[in-house]
């Protein structure tokens, strides 16, 4: 088996404890990695720590900043395949996916190269006379990144790119799950040349790995994208240092078909809503509402498409559906299917393994009707190619349904009417919506949710100012001696 090794200040560790990891198309162990103990979680944050402001990275310019992260970004970019083929191995996401978006991950990477020489404070037109004010925006300090394993590589990129721009150090802490593609990464960030403890990657359990950096007082902010229970703990560790923090959290999507819209786009977005990537995205759109006059026949037409939807090998490019990431995840899948069909849901196709593999973890496409919301299947996020359809009447209808959710991360409406579009999407309480499409990104365009599915956002131009602060400097520009010092100016 593969073993990897820790990155940390520029060196590559072999640590202290080590764990397997398993591959989902046949379940078994294929890479062993480091679990950074107690004295190297406090190590790579003390690194980070002397790189930001002792190190020479303290030293770059701006452009300079931008033209290593620009390097970084051709490296991931030359070496796609081979991240994604890692990450096929250690998570059972379909190659041509990950390969894709690994080579779209440089993008990123390339958007923040550009960024980095543009944050700009402003003059500001004060009420005094004689004062010069003037801003500028500087690091916030040392980041860490906690990212899942279902898009490490994607999720990584959205907080490291923006916080490199900005001139802060960083540490990654990959998913204990399936970190191969990161640390792949970890080898193109030393070839890139950045100078050491800049970027560290590492990978480790919540005790004492997770707790210590996101509790360590020379911490200046977390990033996180995963779960809310394990939310709730990174908060409570950063009541210790008063660490900044923005969390990307689960959703629970839904995808509204009208009955006006374009039925085989509509079949489309409801299938890359759901069984793309196995259904392992935070974005599923797996409660799909659908109009009432137009119910059966959508419902049909899944049944139909999904007979010819191809489960096996994620290596295969012929394959379209792959192992879900554990075993647990088929096992909890299997359960809510079966509390929501005793709940009133119909199964209308899947629902179980797929009877040709003997080996791995994987789950057929699943479609469930349902009569109402108040279903397990409709309220809990799955991770797993699992959608439930329920009907509405009318426009409000929908509204009122996509709404009644705990989560507002992603929402999809289909609509050949452009009034409604529009009206719809102003409604729905989600942080993104797509039209007439879904599950698209881009490096350009901001990404995140409301209520328990976060409120802060990554990507777009806004995200590079999360990752500093404003200085406001005073100039007093007068010829005369200050006043009195005991008055206020």
């Amino acid at each position: 088996m593969k073993k990897y090794k820790h990155y940390i200040n520029g060196e590559f560790r072999s640590g202290s404890n080590h764990f397997e990891t398993i591959n989902p198309a046949n379940g078994k162990p294929w890479a062993i990695f480091p679990a950074a103990t107690e004295e190297e979680s406090n190590f790579v944050i003390e690194s980070a720590h002397n790189a930001l402001y002792k190190g020479p990275w303290s030293n770059f310019t701006p452009t300079q900043r931008g033209k290593i992260i620009h390097k970084l970004g051709d490296l991931i970019s030359q070496h796609a395949d081979e991240i994604g083929d890692l990450e096929t191995t250690d998570s059972g996401k379909l190659a041509i996916e990950t390969r894709s978006q690994s080579k779209y991950v440089a993008d990123y990477y390339y958007y923040y190269a550009g960024l980095a020489d543009k944050i700009q404070g402003e003059v500001i037109p004060i009420d005094k006379p004689n004062m010069r004010v003037f801003t500028t925006r500087e690091p916030i300090g040392v980041v860490v990144a906690i990212v899942p394993w279902n898009a490490q590589l994607f999720l990584s990129a959205t907080k490291i790119a923006p916080a490199l721009a900005a001139g802060n150090t960083v540490v990654v802490k990959a998913s204990e799950q399936a970190p191969a593609a990161l640390f792949k990464l970890a080898e193109l960030v030393d070839m890139a040349g950045f100078p050491s403890g800049v970027v560290n990657i590492i990978t480790g359990f919540g005790e004492p790995c997770g707790r210590i950096i996101t509790s360590h007082p020379k911490v200046a902010r977390v990033a996180f994208t995963g779960g809310s229970d394990v939310a709730k703990h990174i908060v409570k560790n950063t009541a210790e240092n008063f660490a900044h923090v923005s969390l990307e959290l689960g959703g629970k999507s839904p995808i509204i078909i009208f009955d006006d819209c374009d039925i085989e786009g509509a079949i489309n977005g409801i299938i890359a809503g759901n069984f793309g990537a196995s259904g392992q995205s935070c974005v599923a759109g797996s409660r799909v509402l659908i109009q009432k006059n137009i119910f059966n026949r959508v419902v049909s037409e899944l049944k139909e498409r999904a007979k010819d939807i191809v489960i096996g090998d994620p290596l295969d490019k012929a394959t379209q559906i792959g192992p879900l990431a554990t075993t647990a995840q088929v096992e909890r899948a299997y359960n809510v299917i079966t509390n929501s069909v005793k709940q009133g849901a119909e199964l209308i196709f899947g629902g179980k393994s797929p009877k040709h593999l003997d080996e791995g973890w994987y789950f057929e496409p699943t479609l469930l009707t349902c009569p109402h919301q108040n279903i397990d299947s409709v309220k809990t996020e799955l991770f797993a190619p699992v959608i439930s359809a329920i009907s509405f009447n009318t426009e409000d209808d929908a509204i009122q349904m996509a709404n009644d959710s705990e989560f507002g991360l992603g929402a999809g409406i289909f609509t050949e009417n452009l009034a409604r579009g529009h009206r719809v999407s102003e409604k729905i309480h989600s942080g993104i919506v797509w039209i007439n499409t879904y599950r698209a990104i881009s490096p350009i365009s901001p990404f995140g949710g409301f209520k328990l599915s976060g409120g802060s956002r990554e990507a777009g131009m806004d995200a590079i100012h999360e990752y500093t602060r404003t200085k406001t400097t005073w100039i007093n520009t007068s010829k005369e001696p200050m006043e009195n010092p005991f008055v206020i100016r």
